[in-house]
């Protein structure tokens, strides 16, 4: 076996062999995989959860703001009504 090795990405469960080694490999051959994941680094996760609230809307400051305030609004009112349940609960007792 000659060994292959390049990076690629996993799309839909499908490893997609980079344009310039599909010449080596023929189609219906039976190759060796051997997969060795990429480490998530710091940086490697700021860049993608950024892409990601760029994909969502998510494209200034101001945006990102108003998120994190409209999710911890949405965190005390979940805690309230928790609360609320609980008293009645109690008091249902």
């Amino acid at each position: 076996m000659t060994p292959v090795e390049f990076q690629a990405k996993i799309e839909n469960g499908a490893i997609i062999v980079p344009e310039e080694y599909r010449q080596q490999l023929a189609n219906g051959e039976t190759v060796k995989i051997i997969v060795l994941k990429q480490e998530q680094t710091w940086e490697n996760f700021s860049q993608q959860f950024h892409q990601a609230l760029v994909d969502a809307g998510y494209d200034s400051r101001e945006k990102i703001l108003d998120l994190v305030q409209e999710v911890k609004r949405e965190m005390a009112e979940e805690r309230q009504q928790r609360l609320v349940n609980r008293q009645s609960d109690v008091s249902a007792s």
